[in-house]
């Protein structure tokens, strides 16, 4: 397990933006989440904690912290077709890529469909992300209190205290219609399947 610390300490303090023309693997499978799941590290299995969500489930209630500290529960933000990103740490080259596909590659999706990226990072880290990115059209919720989002959706990683990679699609009365967690967290969900399923709700 120390091993698994200090690999996800040098991915933290890798050059995000050096890292992001290079192709990085797109995981097409999903595994389930909750307690008794797991996930991988580089192929080190990281067990998963909480009650796990999927698809047909109604969006459990979860408070999180905007970048402004104002509290935000996701089981109240209905009334839109939803993508919520959900990455481990934005300062990491995987996480960096998910975040800037899902706001600059969406094919205009932002324009009807409100995009939701959920991390561990503090409300203030993910503020200075969002500005250093110039990325305007998503919108940054933190778990960093609790880990209420994580166990409430089974995406806990631990002894980490992260969230496990992840995108829901959740349709206009908070049902979950799409879900896919990452089975190798160092991979990058299917957000192009993500995208055709919240079209699909349109």
């Amino acid at each position: 397990m120390k091993k698994i610390w200090i690999a996800l300490i040098l991915l933290s303090v890798v050059g995000c933006s050096a890292v992001r023309s290079q192709t990085m693997p797109i995981a097409k499978e999903s595994a389930s989440a909750g307690e008794g799941q797991s996930v991988t590290f580089k192929g080190k299995a990281l067990a998963l904690e909480g009650t796990g969500i999927k698809v047909g489930d109604r969006l459990p209630a979860a408070v999180l912290a905007a970048n402004d500290l104002s509290p935000v529960n996701l089981a109240e933000t209905g009334g839109k077709v939803r993508i919520i990103s959900v990455v481990p740490s934005l300062d990491t080259p995987v996480c960096e890529e998910q975040t800037h596909a899902l706001s600059e590659r969406n094919g205009g999706l932002d324009k009807e469909v409100q995009l939701i990226t959920v991390s561990m990072d503090l409300p203030f880290a993910q503020k200075r992300f969002s500005k250093e990115a110039k990325i305007g059209n998503v919108l940054f919720l933190s778990d960093y209190k609790g880990a209420e989002f994580g166990r409430s959706y089974g995406l806990l990683i631990q002894p980490l205290h992260l969230l496990s990679r992840a995108v829901l699609v959740v349709d206009k009365e908070n049902v979950v219609r799409h879900l896919q967690v990452v089975p190798e967290i160092t991979e990058l969900p299917d957000l192009e399947a993500a995208m055709q399923a919240a079209k699909g709700l349109l």
